[in-house]
């Protein structure tokens, strides 16, 4: 069965959609990193660990490699580092946007507490005070 490009994408970036995952690629992204290492920046249980490596030795995002009792990952292509230093563009990118809307946001806020407010022509309930 022939599977689409878009749903081929679609599953290889659901495959990246967990925190854990993000991580480990982090992590690896300057080489072999041993599982005890990996344990030490993530807390999280070794057996979670363990399955999420599992995920992206299966997708053949990493390799492991083994020497003696110790087990390293390690990225499979250099790809995937362009690809995290790409989503971290895209995030500055957004976040500079949100930072400059939620400033726009503050000094309106700002304009209005420095300016008086129409409603000291109205009563407490609400409705017009009476013309003297």
């Amino acid at each position: 069965m022939h599977v689409p490009l878009y749903q081929a994408k679609a599953d290889f970036f659901r495959m990246l959609g967990h925190p854990v995952r993000i991580r480990v690629l982090e992590l690896l992204q300057h080489g072999p990193v041993p599982v005890r290492d990996l344990l030490a920046d993530i807390d999280i249980e070794p057996s979670s660990l363990s399955q999420q490596l599992a995920v992206l030795r299966r997708s053949g995002i990493v390799v492991s490699t083994r020497e003696g009792s110790t087990v390293s990952y390690a990225l499979a292509g250099g790809d995937v580092a362009e690809l995290l230093r790409a989503a971290r563009r895209i995030l500055t990118e957004l976040l500079a946007g949100q930072n400059q809307l939620l400033s726009q946001l503050r000094q309106a806020d700002t304009a209005e507490t420095e300016t008086p407010v129409a409603g000291s022509l109205l009563t407490e309930r609400g409705s017009p005070r009476p013309t003297p």
